[in-house]
């Protein structure tokens, strides 16, 4: 009998089925093993055939003491441990002949068994990726397909990713296979809703920016949301802002976002007027101030455009900001110079007056300079024209020739008037200019095409009813205040209908 069968029998408290392995206190006891005639292993893996030590269950209610076939702890965890190294050394020869990388691997829980890893790879083969994509992260093959990979696809097809660009989604943001559906998914997608972003657009968001999935709800997209309602941003316009531009949700305040308004209020914009060029063009923020904004707003003063006119500018084609613009105005300048006959110092006065003349073609240029030309316009008054009102450049030539030959047959007035006040061809011809000429003709009333059209409709009828001929004034300019002045000190509140100039500008921007 051993010592430990003897402290056990001494024990006063019943013991029921104590389970262990008995240590051989003599080295001369032989201890019996398990044969191939001993009853097998009930553990489910196939054990070889390995010395087993005899497991007693002791009572004190009992004098037979009954045999557990079961394997030594130590044993299992031994063995288990060396099954897991043969696996994992098997499944990387696999990768290596596929040409995958594994040596990330090495320390991730793989699968069990080659036709499982085959799996997870011919998966997502069957995405789209390739070998070269699973390269770039290798990680990807520790996600279980069934556990991991199906119910992420799922939900991503779900909330609008349409399913022949998942594989592309995965490629470019391929953590989103680790991430959990209901704890980090879901989630942003509930955040982006309460920004007003569409359902409809969530998927739209989500392809353009995948990084979106692994932010903190509480960290830079709340910040950055937060900073642009205070300068202005209508709550309202943040989900527009998001559709179009989703990366200022990944933008820090401190380092990015703050210092470029600031740098751009310090140029003279209101914030107000900032605020409503961010609702419409989100993607000024992605300026980079330092690399792009800075030497974009030297590069206008070196041309001659004054410190002054630079808000005024930007407020007009924020774009100019991020374009290679040196290489854009020396190129315009020549042109303008040798095809137009104006200087550089007129050059300047284009570019503050409609800055967008920066992007337009050349040829969309030539084409109503060429239309002025023909109509026996001597090239310097052309040039005065162009200078004076460069919107008519961009005006289309079909619309031009019905205006001018209008102006010619029933209007009957000498081409002297036309260089006098180019911004007639700005004007629609049959919305304003010919109804507002048949009042005037009924009237009796003759007045030069400044008094005539440079006004709202409610000017133009109280002016009407007048005994007398206001003085002319020149036309609408931007105020530093945010508002845009009319003359008469006439404001015009952000909520009334848009000018003619403010179509016109709409119109030249598409170009």
């Amino acid at each position: 009998m051993t010592s430990i069968s003897i402290l056990l029998r001494r024990t006063t408290k019943p013991i029921k089925k104590i389970i262990f392995p008995i240590p051989n206190p003599n080295p001369a006891t032989q201890i019996p093993h398990f044969t191939q005639n001993y009853p097998s292993c009930p553990c489910p893996c196939p054990c070889p055939p390995q010395p087993y030590q005899i497991i007693h269950s002791f009572s004190t209610q009992s004098s037979k003491f009954p045999e557990y076939e079961m394997p030594s702890v130590t044993w299992g965890v031994i063995q288990g441990r060396k099954e897991r190294l043969v696996s994992r050394v098997i499944i990387c020869d696999y990768l290596k002949t596929l040409g995958i990388i594994s040596d990330e691997l090495e320390q991730l829980e793989l699968p069990s068994t080659v036709d499982v890893m085959r799996e997870r790879v011919e998966f997502l083969q069957k995405l789209g990726l390739t070998i070269d994509d699973i390269n770039q992260y290798p990680l990807m093959l520790a996600c279980s397909v069934r556990k991991n990979i199906i119910p992420v696809l799922g939900y991503l097809e779900k909330i609008g990713i349409p399913r022949s660009k998942l594989g592309e989604f995965v490629n470019n943001y391929p953590q989103v296979l680790h991430a959990s559906v209901v704890v980090e998914l879901a989630p942003v997608v509930k955040f982006l809703r309460g920004l007003d972003v569409e359902k409809q657009d969530i998927g739209y968001v989500l392809g353009k920016y995948p990084e979106l999935l692994g932010f903190k709800l509480e960290g830079t997209m709340s910040t950055s949301v937060a900073y642009l309602v205070s300068i202005g941003v209508r709550p309202r316009d943040i989900g527009p802002m998001v559709t179009q531009y989703p990366y200022l949700l990944g933008m820090r305040v401190g380092t990015m976002i703050k210092p470029l308004v600031d740098y751009l209020v310090s140029l003279g914009l209101p914030k107000t007027i900032l605020a409503r060029m961010l609702e419409k063009r989100a993607y000024i923020l992605g300026y980079d101030l330092e690399e792009t904004v800075k030497p974009n707003v030297g590069c206008l003063l070196s041309f001659g455009i004054r410190k002054e006119a630079l808000a005024s500018v930007i407020a007009q084609y924020p774009q100019i900001l991020g374009l290679p613009l040196k290489a854009k105005l020396s190129s315009q300048q020549y042109f303008f110079n040798l095809k137009l006959k104006i200087d550089p110092q007129g050059f300047a006065q284009v570019i503050e007056k409609m800055p967008q003349i920066v992007s337009l073609h050349q040829h969309v240029i030539m084409k109503p300079v060429e239309f002025l030309l023909a109509r026996a316009l001597p090239s310097e008054d052309v040039a005065k024209m162009v200078v004076k009102c460069p919107q008519i450049v961009a005006s289309r030539v079909e619309l031009m020739k019905n205006s001018y030959y209008f102006f010619k047959s029933e209007m009957g007035r000498p081409l002297k008037e036309l260089m006098e006040f180019p911004e007639y061809f700005t004007y629609s011809l049959e919305s304003r200019i010919k109804p507002r000429y048949q009042r005037l003709k009924s009237k009796g009333i003759r007045c030069s095409l400044n008094w005539l059209l440079n006004c709202s409709d409610q000017r133009f009828e109280e002016r009407l009813q007048g005994d007398y001929i206001e003085t002319e004034s020149i036309g609408p300019t931007f105020c530093m205040g945010g508002k845009l002045e009319l003359p008469g000190n006439e404001i015009v509140s952000d909520e009334e209908d848009e000018s003619e100039d403010e179509v016109l500008f709409r119109r030249t921007v598409s170009l």
